[in-house]
């Protein structure tokens, strides 16, 4: 099946005159990056976002993806318990939420918060996503900074608003560093308040590494909100100028420098368009 879809890409790469650099294919979204937090901030692709056609239940939750009977939400609590925990229904251990520095033995008083978000996300690009990757998102064990085990007062205290509009009273820096490292990491794109204020609390930090491995996503070719509207033509993803193939994830350096800079005339599901210009991958 791997074989297939990088043949598959790769024909869809020769058939519009793109070239992958360095990676295949079937490899290009899971490559790991390394990169100081504040380069990666000046580089987070800039977007207008929407709520539009937005619903919780469109990420299914808590599954038991190794079939170890811990659910997502309890394996979160066993890998940030100080103590040892036992069972499938993880209740006992010892937490602390490093938003408020609030410590519990009881974890009935603690929520596991996706840290970007799920309404955030879905603004941010996983309205195109298809409904496997939304389920992986809100179920992400592979990158312990997808998901916290907060006091539930701070989670809700939260809700759904990102650094523009919130941050925990206590760690903002490791809170800035690991928002960046999920953006980066699911392809995400930010607002220009959501950079400012990123860049901003940046400034005060230590400008650390970060090491991110990208996850893979899948996306509707469609476009919207997970079904219906829009459309593609032949195997070119639209909103683009000249044609771009239909892969799962596509960046500027995959592109030949003769067919940049790109025009951004729809949805820009690649994130090519950085600073919102109309125009991607300038340099």
């Amino acid at each position: 099946m791997k074989r297939l879809v990088a043949t598959v890409a790769a024909t869809l790469l020769a058939g519009t005159g793109l070239a992958v650099v360095g990676t295949s294919a079937s490899q290009a979204s899971t490559r790991v990056v390394h990169v100081r937090l504040r380069t990666a901030i000046r580089h987070l692709p800039v977007a207008h976002e929407t709520r539009r056609g937005y619903d919780r239940d469109k990420f299914r939750l808590w599954i038991d993806a190794d079939g170890d009977c811990r659910d997502t939400r309890d394996e979160v609590l066993a890998q940030e318990s100080l103590v040892n925990v036992h069972g499938c229904n993880v209740t006992r251990g010892k937490w602390r939420s490093y938003y408020d520095h609030v410590t519990t033995r009881r974890s009935s008083t603690f929520d596991i918060d996706h840290l970007v978000p799920l309404a955030e996300a879905w603004d941010s690009g996983a309205n195109r996503w298809t409904a496997g990757t939304r389920t992986r998102y809100a179920n992400d064990l592979g990158d312990r900074r997808t998901l916290v085990a907060v006091s539930a007062h701070a989670n809700r205290s939260k809700g759904d608003r990102d650094p523009a509009d919130w941050m925990p009273h206590f760690g903002k820096c490791k809170y800035t560093a690991q928002w960046t490292a999920v953006k980066i990491r699911w392809h995400l794109t930010v607002n220009r308040a959501e950079k400012r204020a990123l860049a901003d609390r940046a400034s005060h930090c230590k400008n650390v590494r970060l090491t991110v491995r990208k996850a893979r996503v899948s996306r509707h070719r469609s476009g919207g909100s997970g079904g219906g509207g829009g459309g593609t033509s032949g195997s070119c993803e639209p909103g683009y100028s000249p044609c771009l193939p239909v892969v799962s994830d596509l960046d500027c350096g995959q592109i030949p420098d003769s067919k940049k800079p790109i025009h951004v005339t729809g949805s820009d599901p690649y994130r090519l368009d950085s600073d919102g210009d109309g125009l991607g991958c300038e340099s």
